[in-house]
């Protein structure tokens, strides 16, 4: 399943509102600024992927990551 931004923006915003958090405490615990958590709320894609990191990593979402299966013994 691709994720989009807008999609990544309503997860992060309802599981700071599920733990009590408001976007400027958020913004207070994640080292980032209280625009960034508003922007990355309403989904815009060119937030960047560090700040999201700590973002998600302050609320508690964990992120997974899965490569395709790779191609037997080909070094490139």
């Amino acid at each position: 399943m691709k994720l989009t931004p807008e999609q990544l923006g309503q997860l992060v915003k309802q599981t700071r509102k599920a733990v009590g958090v408001t976007q400027k405490d958020l913004a207070l615990t994640s080292g980032t600024g209280l625009r960034f958590i508003i922007e990355l709320e309403k989904g815009k894609p060119t937030c960047q992927i560090g700040k999201v990191l700590t973002v998600l990593h302050t609320l508690g979402i964990k992120l997974s990551l899965s490569t395709p299966p790779l191609k037997g013994g080909q070094d490139e």
